[in-house]
Parts: C-alpha cells; structure tokens; sequence
C-alpha cells in the first residue's frame, strides 16, 4: 500500500523528465515553485543522476530547474499581487499554508526586506511558497525574478550534484546498490509516515 501511495508521484517525476528533459525538468519545478508541492527534492536529484548516464549536463540541468523556479513563482507572485492577502487566507489551507505562516512571512519581509525571497530560495519547504507573501508585499517584479534566479540555481545545482555523484558510486559499487535495495521499503515507510504526521499536525493545528 505504501509503495502504491508514491509510485505514482515518482513514476510521473522520472517519466516527464526522462521524456521532456531539459523542458521536463522545468515544468515541473514551475510546479513546484507555484505552491503545489511536489518536492524538488526528487526532482532535481533523478535529473543529476541522468547527467551520469551522459543524457544531461549538470549545469543546464540547474540552469532548466531554476528557470522552472521563476515560471512557477511568477504565478504564484502574480496571486499574492493580485489577489491579495486575504485570497491567501482564504485558499492557503489547500496548500498547507496557514495564516501564521503567513504572518511569519510578512515580518520577515519587513526585516530583511527583498533578501527575504534569496534567502527562502535556498530553504526547504519555505522556498516552495515564499513568492506569495513577495506578491502581497509588492516586491519589484524584476528584483523579485533575478532573487529567485540567483537563490534557486545553487539549490537546483546541489540537488542534482548529489543526484549525479549517488548516480556513480551506484554504477561503480555493486555493494552499494545491493545495500540501496535492501534499503527501499525503510525508506518508503519513512516517508509515508513522516508526509503522515506532517499532515495532521497541520490539521490539529489549523
């Protein structure tokens, strides 16, 4: 049961980019970056394990992630924009957004100001939904694009760095892939319960 709750979800990250590549890559950290999460986490490091295999180069490979983090947070840029604060409050609980994030968000706005969005760009989790606080605080849209170019890029190139360097110590060491496989399940359970208790807690405390 548990492999059937995220086969899908990683069938559908290494199906799109083992078919779009480079295109594959972006349009799903467009996803990522526009608060839906699907976890850059997976993405970007598969994507680096191709570089192994002589399919991609890894810095077009962080170049087609970043330029995805920008498609994705210009959206969600445009709803904090325009839609304001309170299209956030009203809709943010879909995407696990509460209103004391929000608030969290706002006053890390007023104390680092636009450093904030380079900052979060390099954060987990934060960085899939700090363009919408950006939006309500009207940040300089051009400032706001070369933030979230410069802080997703060194994220993108660390992920599939170790995506590629995972890739071949699993080429060169059969023991180690031996090892990774016997691995599988604890690390899906791992994830499941953990994706689990963050969803309650959330709710609990909504």
């Amino acid at each position: 049961m548990l492999t059937a709750i995220l086969a899908p979800l990683a069938t559908f990250i290494t199906g799109a980019i083992s078919s779009l590549g480079y295109a594959g890559i972006a349009a799903l950290m467009a996803i990522e970056s526009a608060c839906i999460p699907l976890p850059s986490e997976l993405i970007m490091p598969f994507s680096g394990y191709l570089v192994t295999t002589g399919q991609f180069q890894l810095w077009i490979v962080a170049t087609a992630g970043a330029v995805g983090c920008n498609i994705g947070s210009t959206l969600a840029y445009a709803l904090g924009a325009y839609g304001g604060r309170p299209l956030v409050e009203r809709y943010g609980r879909y995407i696990m957004m509460r209103e004391a994030e929000l608030d969290r968000a706002d006053r890390f706005f007023q104390r680092y100001g636009s450093a904030t969005v380079f900052i979060a760009r390099l954060l987990p989790i934060v960085r899939t939904f700090i363009s919408l606080p950006a939006g309500i605080a009207r940040m300089p849209f051009w400032k706001f694009q070369i933030y979230t170019f410069i802080g997703s890029w060194p994220w993108c190139f660390a992920l599939a760095y170790v995506g590629m360097r995972l890739g071949e110590a699993w080429d060169q060491s059969p023991a180690l892939k031996r090892a990774m496989h016997g691995l599988d399940a604890v690390v899906v359970v791992a994830l499941v319960i953990g994706l689990m208790w963050y969803i309650r807690k959330r709710k609990a405390t909504a």
